[in-house]
C-alpha cells in the first residue's frame, strides 16, 4: 500500500527580507509568484529569523536548536562541531521513511553535509557576473547580459523540477535553496528593466535615527563601514535596484518551480513552507545588510501550504520565529518529534490563523543580545545590558526608542521575561 503521508516541498530563499508584495512592505517589489503562493495558504504576517546572519539562523532552523543553546552565532561557526547528524531535521525525515533530496543553499554553504541527504545537487555551477558590475565596498549590483539559464538558481530549480517528475516509491522531502536576491546583486538584464533606476525610492529614513539608540546598537550598524561609503557614491537607488531586481529574479524561478508541482500530479498531496534565512537592510538606521536586531534585519517572509489543513490566502498576525519549522513539519508528517527540537508546532495556526498563540518570536546576534518580537512589540536587549523598546503599531520603523520612558517600564519588564535564560559561549571558529 502507498505511503499516504504528504511530501513536503522546503524552499529557503536566500537574503529576502520583508520586501514581497503580500506583505506591503515596499510598494516597488514586484513578486507575482511569492504572492501566488501566498493566495494558496496561510502567510505570517509577523515571522522572525532565529539569528539574523545565515549560518547561525539556517543551523537553528535545521538542527532545532536555538543559537543560544548551540554558541553558533556567526558565518564562521562550524554549527557540524557541536550538531551531530541525527539531531537534524533531514535526519529526522529520512528516519521517518522519506526520500530526502534537495539542491541550492539550504545551509550555509561552507558548512554542507552531505551524508544527511539521500540525494543533492553537489555543484549548480556558477553565475554570470558582469567585469563592470557596480560596486560600494563589498555591495556589488549590476545587470548581466544573459539568460536566466546562465544563473545557477535555474539549475538549482532544473533539479526539483526533475524530482518532481520522477515516480517515487516513498514521501518525499524536497529541499530547495535559492541563492538570490544575496549578494552580488547581478541577475538577467530584465530583472533590472521591471525596476526603472529613474521610478526607484529609498526606504523611509531618518538622519537622527541613531540618536536614541545605545552603544551597542549604534556598534552593529557599522555605519562608516557600509553606509558613508553609499552615501559617498551617489548610488543608494542603484543599490535599492540591484537589491529588487534580484528579488524579481528569485520569484521567476520560483514561478517555474510552483508551474512544475501543479503539472506533476504532487500538488494536492505536498506541504509548501516557503521561508527566507533572515532580513536585510538597505540604508534603514544608517545600516546595510543583516546583523542587526532590528525589524529590517529579522522580518522574513513565511507562507505554508498544507494539503487538507490550511485555508486560502489567509493571514496570521501571531509573532512566530522559524523554530516553528522543524517540530511543525514532523507533527504534520506523521513524524515522532525529537526531544532536543526547541520551537512549537504551529499547527494549530495553519488551521486556524486567528487561533490563540501567546508566544514570542525570538531573534539572537551574537554573545547575549536578544530581540524578542510580539504582535505589537519589539524588546532588544544587549550582552552590556542596553535596551531598546518600540511600538510597532505607532512606529513600524522603530524611529522612537521608548526604553527609557518611565511610563513603559512595566511594558519593558513583562518582554523582558521572555527572552532566553541560557547564553552558551560562542563557540567561535576561523
Amino acid at each position: 500500500m502507498a505511503d499516504p503521508r504528504p511530501n513536503v516541498l522546503f524552499i529557503c530563499v536566500s537574503d529576502l527580507n520583508h520586501w514581497v508584495g503580500y506583505l506591503g512592505r515596499n510598494p516597488q517589489t514586484r513578486t507575482p509568484n511569492i504572492d501566488r503562493l501566498a493566495s494558496r495558504g496561510v502567510w505570517f504576517n509577523h515571522s522572525y529569523c532565529p539569528a539574523p546572519v545565515c549560518n547561525a539562523s539556517r543551523a537553528a532552523l535545521m538542527s532545532g536548536l536555538r543559537p543560544d543553546t548551540t554558541g553558533v552565532y556567526e558565518n564562521h561557526s562550524d554549527w557540524r562541531s557541536v550538531i551531530d547528524d541525527d539531531l537534524t531535521l533531514t535526519t529526522a525525515f529520512r528516519r521517518g521513511g522519506y526520500h530526502v533530496c534537495g539542491a541550492g543553499i539550504i545551509y550555509h554553504e561552507i558548512y554542507r553535509r552531505q551524508s544527511e541527504w539521500d540525494d543533492y545537487l553537489a555543484d549548480p555551477g556558477k553565475d554570470a557576473i558582469p567585469g563592470n558590475a557596480a560596486a560600494v565596498g563589498d555591495i556589488r549590483f549590476g545587470p548581466v547580459d544573459c539568460g536566466d539559464e546562465d544563473m545557477r538558481d535555474w539549475r538549482v530549480v532544473n533539479y526539483a523540477i526533475e524530482q518532481l517528475q520522477k515516480t517515487h516509491d516513498k514521501p518525499f522531502f524536497l529541499g530547495v535553496g535559492l541563492y538570490k536576491p544575496h549578494l552580488p546583486w547581478c541577475v538577467p538584464r530584465k530583472y533590472y528593466d521591471l525596476h526603472p533606476l529613474a521610478d526607484i525610492e529609498l526606504p523611509p529614513y531618518r538622519e537622527d535615527d541613531l540618536d536614541d539608540i545605545p552603544a551597542a546598537g549604534v556598534a552593529m550598524t557599522k555605519k562608516y563601514g557600509d553606509h558613508a561609503p553609499m552615501l559617498r557614491s551617489g548610488r543608494w537607488k542603484e543599490a535599492i535596484q540591484g537589491y529588487l531586481a534580484a528579488i524579481s529574479f528569485s520569484d521567476a524561478q520560483l514561478g517555474r518551480l510552483l508551474d512544475a508541482l501543479d503539472a506533476s500530479g504532487h500538488r494536492d498531496n505536498t506541504i509548501v513552507c516557503l521561508w527566507s534565512d533572515h532580513g536585510w537592510h538597505l540604508g534603514e538606521k544608517h545600516h546595510w545588510r543583516k546583523f542587526a536586531l532590528w525589524e529590517e534585519a529579522t522580518r522574513v517572509p513565511l507562507i505554508w501550504i498544507v494539503p487538507g489543513v490550511t485555508p486560502s490566502n489567509a493571514r496570521c498576525d501571531s509573532a512566530v520565529d522559524l523554530m516553528c519549522i522543524y517540530p511543525t513539519l514532523v507533527d504534520l508528517c506523521g513524524i515522532a518529534k525529537p526531544s532536543h527540537v526547541e520551537g512549537p508546532s504551529i499547527r494549530s495556526l495553519l488551521a486556524n490563523p486567528s487561533a490563540p498563540w501567546d508566544q514570542p518570536a525570538i531573534s539572537t546576534y551574537l554573545y547575549m543580545n536578544h530581540a524578542v518580537r510580539t504582535e505589537r512589540w519589539r524588546y532588544i536587549r544587549y550582552a552590556d545590558g542596553s535596551e531598546e523598546l518600540y511600538d510597532e503599531v505607532a512606529d513600524p520603523y522603530e524611529w522612537t526608542n521608548l526604553a527609557g520612558d518611565p511610563a513603559f517600564a512595566p511594558r519593558r519588564a513583562e518582554l523582558s521575561r521572555l527572552l532566553p535564560t541560557q547564553d552558551h559561549p560562542d563557540i567561535g571558529g576561523s
